[in-house]
């Protein structure tokens, strides 16, 4: 089994209940490709400039998690024809994720849903 926490953007917090995210962590597609069994540990949400992102890693190591999943729209954009790269809530996205990894000490990757066409999911050591 593979406890996975999941950190989004405030600014998608009312839009976006993570449906998708979910769907795609219980069936172990997309972002969590390659988890075995995965389950939730929890879920954060992130506030501008992100300083609390590290705070919120730990706890969530803490509460069993293994890794922490970045939303995908941190760091893409819905078009007509599916998700694209780039221009996502958050500009700072990398060394949100990085600083995440570092201080939890654990694997933080960059995706869940909505994977844009060819994008494989990075991820923080």
């Amino acid at each position: 089994m593979s406890k996975i926490g999941i950190i989004r953007c405030e600014k998608n917090e009312t839009k976006c209940p993570l449906t998708s995210c979910f769907k795609a962590l219980s069936s172990a597609a997309e972002g969590f490709a390659g988890c075995e069994e995965p389950e939730i540990a929890g879920v954060f949400t992130c506030r501008c400039p992100g300083e609390n992102v590290a705070e919120m890693a730990k706890i969530l190591k803490s509460k069993g998690a293994e890794r922490i999943h970045f939303c995908t729209c941190l760091f893409s954009h819905k078009e007509k024809e599916g998700w694209a790269l780039g221009t996502g809530f958050c500009a700072d996205v990398d060394r949100l994720v990085r600083l995440a990894a570092d201080e939890a000490g654990i694997p933080c990757v960059k995706g869940t849903a909505h994977l844009p066409s060819g994008y494989v999911p990075e991820v923080f050591k």
